[in-house]
């Protein structure tokens, strides 16, 4: 019946008694805006003053359920660099027959005028819309008049003509929110499952609520009595979340709730269960036409790929020859996705595709060649991590190869990729790997091999605190591939400039590149170099530190606690390899000392040997990070190891003058 022809969610949750104030736009006092930062965090930009969300369904004979979110929210401007937030987005569904809309209404800047309030209300000039990708657009606002000091204010209402997720509720993001709210009044058809994330604590309250739905057939009514299930989530006094390095998103970590549809039960009908499980999850998955279907299709490249394997007597050798004929004859389009848009083989003949037509095609051309091939589905960093079953928590395929010793993963979007060496938008903790018979399991995706970063500097220190050397580095793994990524694209000369700046001004003589693409090979670079402010000269002494312009200054992590993991991708190893000639006349009188650091196997170590050989220093260190993923209780050990690492590239040679 027309009952279940759209989707809303009831939540299953914990009940805590809770008190909602009164929070309502068009209440701005003097007083508000004459506050010059916000109490409790001096630094904030910006702060929200309320959010309030609220997502209810209404029934309509012709339409059936309809669901609605309508959001009201005051946000307060400290400073210039706040004003950004006087501008609102937000992404919606356009890609279908069943679209979304997005209106916003009592959009209001206010400011004080010689001690009276002033408002400016939003224009048609500050509305528009763009188109965000095939399937989506975003519908922007810009306030107008801000200032440091204003208030602005506005609503808007999301209407979802079908809806299998709730709009995702963030109670905290990167400036102070005073309060947030966010109710679910949803009809006893529809069973949700919702799931907070982050370290706030919720005050929740659950109410049932009698509603009336009426039909008319034949111009008679008839009316069904059912119950409306209300939860009310609150947060107060929110602190900004603070991002940090090394985190792989910071909405995994942002306390939030979303939502997941468990099942739907229409009166006097059947019950109907959704993704309850993995299982259930990636068998609907794989059932899909834009899936399953095309991974089947091989009549597109048969000859092609015969030809490609012709010869080739090994898999190793197979595996490599399709991986790199799938890179070079599809290019990815940027769009993710584990489903396909256009299909595999318009793909193939326009040679352009996305994340799940060249993916799919390269696990179908690989069981093609007689190789043990399936998909991966997994969720990119950008789209986060899902931490119970769904459909949307996957937004884009890999494939894999099973072998002796485990997996080999493949993502032929990269053009600088390798077998087992993805890139960082893959490396997102688990993906699930789907067999033909339609059963799956977890895959860890975070790389276990080291990483290498290994450098080999010679200079010659001058008497006037001059140097000038070479530096040879060489990329490995993981390493390699962001460096082709960041740097293949830019011309030398860029290059070069760009390289001369970050290494404090030296002057760069003489530049060189090995292996850029040769992607089994590491990838390295020779620089020759002059600089004159990488030592001190005072009195009869010379101050240098041994890594010169390559030692790290800043500790990346500054917070006192820490509440998320680390993430750093890989495992990663720095190894420096430096010869040091002492300028004629001058003798050395301190060498920094020779130690061995070890964090713990979940963290890593330092290692750094000094010696001297006659006219010459020899200095070894080793940094080493063991793991992809550290656990925040290991982060006050983790930033400790750092600041010795730091502390230690940075000691310094004392060289004197005989």
């Amino acid at each position: 019946m027309k009952l279940l022809k759209n989707l809303c969610f009831i939540l299953t949750t914990i009940t805590i008694t809770a008190t909602a104030q009164d929070y309502k736009l068009g209440k701005v006092t003097v007083a508000e805006l004459e506050e010059k930062q916000h109490p409790k965090d001096s630094s904030a930009e910006a702060a929200i003053l309320f959010e309030k969300g609220r997502t209810h369904c209404e029934y309509s004979q012709n339409e059936g359920f309809q669901m609605y979110t309508d959001v009201d929210v005051k946000i307060k401007i400290y400073k210039k660099e706040g004003y950004e937030w006087a501008n609102k987005s937000v992404i919606y569904f356009t890609g279908g027959q069943n679209n979304e809309t997005i209106m916003f209404s009592k959009a209001v800047t206010y400011n004080l005028v010689n001690g009276q309030i002033e408002k400016t209300k939003l224009k048609s000039e500050g509305e528009f819309i763009e188109k965000y990708n095939r399937y989506n657009s975003i519908k922007k606002i810009a306030m107008p008049n801000v200032k440091e000091g204003s208030i602005i204010e506005y609503s808007y209402t999301r209407k979802s003509p079908v809806g299998l997720n709730l709009p995702k509720w963030y109670f905290q993001t990167s400036i102070p929110v005073n309060y947030s709210e966010f109710i679910t009044s949803i009809p006893e058809y529809f069973t949700y499952t919702a799931t907070q994330k982050g370290y706030i604590q919720l005050k929740t309250t659950v109410d049932n609520i009698s509603k009336t739905i009426t039909f008319y057939k034949h111009n008679v009514a008839d009316n069904i009595n059912y119950s409306d299930t209300k939860t009310t989530y609150i947060a107060e006094n929110v602190p900004a979340m603070k991002d940090e390095d090394f985190v792989n998103n910071i909405n995994n970590y942002t306390s939030s709730i979303s939502n997941e549809l468990v099942m739907t039960k229409a009166p006097e009908s059947y019950t109907k269960m959704y993704s309850s499980d993995w299982e259930s999850v990636v068998k609907k998955i794989y059932e899909d036409d834009d899936f399953g279907s095309e991974l089947n299709k091989v009549g597109y490249f048969e000859d092609d790929v015969t030809t490609v394997i012709k010869g080739l007597s090994t898999n190793e050798e197979k595996i490599d020859a399709i991986y790199n004929f799938v890179k070079n004859k599809v290019k990815w389009n940027d769009y993710n996705g584990y489903s396909c848009i256009d299909g595999v083989k318009k793909a193939y003949k326009d040679g352009v595709g996305n994340a799940a037509e060249i993916n799919l095609m390269l696990t179908s051309m690989l069981r093609y060649a007689g190789i043990t091939a399936n998909p991966v589905i997994i969720s990119t960093r950008k789209n986060g991590v899902s931490y119970f079953p769904s459909i949307t928590a996957f937004n884009y395929v890999i494939a894999a190869v099973e072998v002796a010793d485990g997996l080999l993963l493949m993502d032929a979007t990269e053009k600088y990729g390798v077998p087992n060496i993805l890139p960082t938008r893959d490396l997102n903790w688990f993906g699930r790997l789907i067999r033909k018979d339609g059963t799956s399991t977890e895959v860890d995706l975070m790389p276990k091999t080291i990483s290498r970063e290994f450098s080999n500097i010679i200079y010659e220190l001058k008497k006037d605190g001059s140097i000038e050397g070479n530096i040879k580095t060489q990329y490995t793994n993981n390493l390699a591939l962001s460096f082709r990524n960041k740097n293949l694209k830019t011309n030398k000369e860029s290059y070069i400039e760009n390289l001369e700046h970050k290494y404090n001004n030296i002057e760069i003589i003489e530049y060189n590149r090995e292996n850029d693409t040769e992607l089994s090979n590491p990838i390295s670079e020779t620089i020759s170099f002059k600089s004159s402010n990488s030592s001190e000269i005072i009195g009869d002494k010379i101050y240098i530190a041994p890594l010169i312009f390559l030692a790290t200054k800043e500790n990346p992590f500054k917070q006192e606690t820490r509440e998320y993991p680390v993430d750093f991708g890989y495992p990663i190893e720095t190894k420096y390899i430096i010869n040091i000639k002492i300028p004629e006349g001058y003798v050395v009188e301190t060498l920094p000392q020779s130690i061995s650091l070890s964090a713990g196997e979940e963290i890593g170590g330092l290692k750094y040997i000094a010696a001297q050989n006659e006219d010459s220093i020899q200095i070894v260190i080793t940094e080493t990070i063991s793991a992809a993923i550290i656990a925040p209780d290991y982060y006050e050990v983790l930033k400790s190891f750092f600041q010795q690492m730091i502390d230690k590239e940075n000691e310094k040679i004392v060289l004197k003058k005989i």
